[in-house]
């Protein structure tokens, strides 16, 4: 049995998609583009901006979801650019705890809505 999460303080799904689904004691949330969640337009073209606001909103469905970005297991971090991953690395050193999760970091050529970055995210939910 599935749980779809779903908060106003993250950007709405702009697909076929739900901003997280909770199975048993786990939560995935479906990659996050750094989207103001009332306006739904990129925050900024600065990189440094998206990374926050992407952190931001995965906070946001975590928290609607009783957990926090402490509890990730792996992130799953997308960049247009790979000469961004230690900015990325910076604002992850500032927000969690050790040990930190697992991660992968992948290159892409494009994003959804121009964005430079997207996260997705495997986390606990603490019982």
């Amino acid at each position: 049995m599935k749980t779809i999460i779903s908060t106003d303080k993250a950007p709405a799904a702009i697909g076929t998609y739900s901003q997280a689904v909770a199975h048993q004691n786990t939560l995935y949330i479906s990659g996050q583009i750094p989207l103001d969640p009332a306006s739904m337009v990129l925050v900024s073209d600065e990189i440094e901006a998206q990374i926050q606001q992407v952190f931001r909103n995965l906070m946001a469905v975590c928290d609607a979801a009783g957990t926090d970005l402490n509890h990730v297991l792996k992130f799953n971090v997308y960049l247009t650019n790979l000469d961004h991953f230690p900015l990325v690395n910076e604002a992850m050193a500032a927000l969690l705890e050790e040990p930190y999760p697992a991660r992968a970091a992948i290159e892409v050529s494009a994003l959804p809505k121009g964005a430079k970055v997207e996260v997705d995210a495997i986390v606990a939910i603490p019982a």
